[in-house]
């Protein structure tokens, strides 16, 4: 028997990949690399990062400390760990890592050394004694929200997109992950959408389990937005669900930002759904935005026992993504 892990279980360590010279951030890499930091320390006081990086020796003097963190030099094409790095499941009570193939969201990005982390770090002995599995299937981390009970949160919009191994039915798309991932239930979102957005509407952006009964997701209050419609319909989908119990689940609203855009005039996709659960912390990214101070009010309540940590990540979403698509929790 398989499931896919809840982000809240224990984790063994979180992976990120800094920026580098060659990458999408080279016009203003320092400005970059100093959110990075930030997330990294503010994992790295009570549990492992595992920082994938060019040259440590460009980024090691940016630390006020490196304890808990390990740099490991490996070439990549961009910091999006989220969709490239392992999946853990559960087999038969023993954890197991899944190496799904990225082809940088439909082929939209050159992505062929980010394919290839995961591999390099079992290589390397970073996975320890855990197997790892390599499936010849598109999936990204960000597309899926698991409860750790069998029950998948997910995108019709990506997971059934024609750029995504060919373009599957729902069908053949449950097929598949009830396959690799031991899912039992689908709760398919098939509206909902963030300008800007390259993933084509990754879960991750739009609705998110807090735990198996509830459900954080972005609610747009301003009719004259052009996602106003668009969530509203998300909205009254994720008020149809229900628990495996059949209880509806508890929704708790994020705001939106005001509207942030690129210098080109392209909107940028900020969303507060965008948040990581550690082993003791949960991180939220902030946007200069007077909303920042309502999502921690939300997020403090939903997480009672954990430390509340805002990291400020506009400069990540002027790239398109934000604190959780950077980063990758590593189960035990």
């Amino acid at each position: 028997m398989r499931r896919m892990k809840a982000e809240w279980e224990k984790q063994r360590a979180v992976l990120l990949s800094f920026p580098h010279k060659r990458s999408d951030w080279s016009d203003n890499l320092r400005s970059a690399l100093s959110v990075f930091v930030r997330i990294a320390q503010a994992i790295a006081y009570k549990e492992p990062v595992y920082i994938v990086c060019d040259d440590k020796a460009d980024i090691s003097d940016l630390f006020c400390s490196t304890t808990n963190m390990n740099f490991i030099e490996l070439p990549a094409n961009d910091t999006w760990t989220r969709d490239y790095g392992v999946i853990g499941i559960d087999e038969d009570g023993v954890a197991k890592l899944l190496d799904f193939t990225f082809d940088g969201w439909g082929g939209k990005f050159e992505a062929s050394l980010d394919n290839g982390i995961n591999k390099a770090l079992q290589k390397k002995g970073y996975f320890g004694t855990t197997r790892m599995e390599t499936i010849d299937f598109v999936l990204e981390g960000g597309s899926l929200e698991s409860d750790g009970a069998g029950t998948i949160l997910t995108t019709s919009e990506c997971l059934c997109n024609p750029n995504r191994n060919g373009g599957l039915t729902k069908a053949e798309v449950e097929a598949n992950l009830k396959e690799y991932l031991g899912a039992k239930r689908f709760l398919w979102l098939d509206h909902g959408y963030l300008a800007g957005d390259d993933t084509d509407s990754h879960i991750d952006t739009l609705a998110r389990f807090v735990n198996a009964g509830t459900i954080a997701y972005v609610k747009c209050e301003d009719e004259s937005d052009e996602h106003y419609e668009e969530l509203k319909k998300m909205e009254k989908q994720l008020k149809g669900f229900r628990t495996e119990e059949g209880k509806p689940y508890r929704l708790a609203a994020l705001p939106m930002t005001s509207a942030l855009y690129r210098d080109d005039g392209r909107r940028l996709p900020a969303t507060y759904a965008n948040f990581l659960i550690t082993n003791h912390a949960l991180l939220y990214p902030t946007y200069n935005d007077p909303m920042d101070k309502t999502a921690d009010k939300v997020f403090r309540s939903l997480f009672p026992g954990r430390e509340i940590i805002p990291v400020n990540c506009l400069r990540l979403i002027e790239q398109g993504g934000s604190l959780h698509c950077s980063t990758m929790q590593i189960p035990i």
